[in-house]
């Protein structure tokens, strides 16, 4: 453990704690130091303080750091990995339904992580050592294309795309219902949802902005194929989204997607991820295929 001691000057007061910090130390990032105030790790004049504190002029800041010296506590997870794109500074995965991006309640050596462990990739640790390389995620059960940055500075880069709504995802869905608008804007901020932890909901006060497009691809009987692209990027956000226009997605059983088709998860697949290349100041743009599982489904539909 590394103790520091921070004095907040006049041209950073009125920020979020959280915040303040990733300027006075820009080696780790907002979820770090978030972290770090929850677990009682940072103190603001000798008192422990919630993330959104917003600091003042001659506040004195006292961060625990909690670093460990290597993943040695992180066990190798033999998988192999699909990788769509890979250089000297980043990653692109292919990640497959099922597969847990972190180790958390449940899954602590059978996640991504571990396979990025175990195939000796150099990773960022801006997030901590149980979230290396990870700059954004996808639900267990949705499938698609997911970014790994290997050093820190890439990762801050991509991390600042994202906030920026610069970094473009796009996924194809199927959902219950006939869409009869060709193309559609969800607004509705998110939040956790207040009787089921497990869940979000949409929550115009208390929630985040989040914006989600459609385009229908494909109509059937019961059911639309679709396009989604994210102007944001909140915890389920298209499965909450989509769930408020009465059009769950299919396979869904959190938010109320019919299981007759498919049971076995959401038919959600993040096919397209663009983004700037912060090292080789390109734009890159790939996609992915749709899984088997996801295509039988289609097939059965269009026959």
């Amino acid at each position: 453990m590394e103790k520091k001691v921070y004095k907040i000057e006049k041209n950073i007061e009125g920020l979020r704690l959280d915040k303040a910090l990733t300027l006075l130390d820009s080696l780790n990032s907002r979820v770090y130091f978030s972290n770090l105030i929850k677990n009682g790790d940072i103190l603001v004049n000798n008192e422990k303080i919630s993330p959104s504190y917003k600091v003042k002029e001659n506040d004195e800041v006292v961060v625990n750091y909690q670093h460990r010296e290597s993943n040695d506590d992180l066990l190798p997870y033999e998988y192999n990995l699909d990788i769509v794109y890979e250089d000297d500074y980043l990653l692109v995965i292919n990640k497959p339904k099922g597969l847990v991006v972190h180790p958390g309640d449940g899954h602590h050596n059978d996640t991504l992580v571990n396979a990025l462990i175990y195939a000796k990739k150099e990773l960022s640790t801006v997030n901590g050592l149980e979230r290396i390389g990870i700059v954004h995620r996808i639900d267990k059960d949705t499938s698609g294309l997911l970014l790994i940055c290997k050093d820190n500075y890439t990762h801050k880069e991509i991390a600042k795309q994202l906030e920026a709504h610069s970094m473009h995802r796009e996924y194809i869905a199927l959902v219950d219902g006939v869409i009869r608008s060709d193309h559609g804007k969800i607004i509705g901020k998110i939040g956790r949802d207040k009787t089921n932890r497990l869940k979000m909901t949409i929550d115009n006060q208390n929630g985040k902005e989040a914006i989600t497009h459609f385009e229908v691809l494909e109509r059937f009987n019961h059911y639309s194929l679709i396009r989604c692209k994210l102007e944001t990027g909140r915890t389920h956000q298209i499965r909450v989204h989509m769930s408020s226009i009465s059009h769950p997605i299919v396979g869904d059983k959190l938010y109320g997607g019919s299981t007759n088709l498919y049971s076995n998860g959401q038919l959600l697949h993040a096919y397209k991820l663009t983004f700037f290349h912060p090292i080789l100041k390109k734009e890159i743009s790939l996609e992915c295929d749709l899984p088997n599982y996801f295509k039988e489904v289609v097939e059965r539909l269009s026959k």
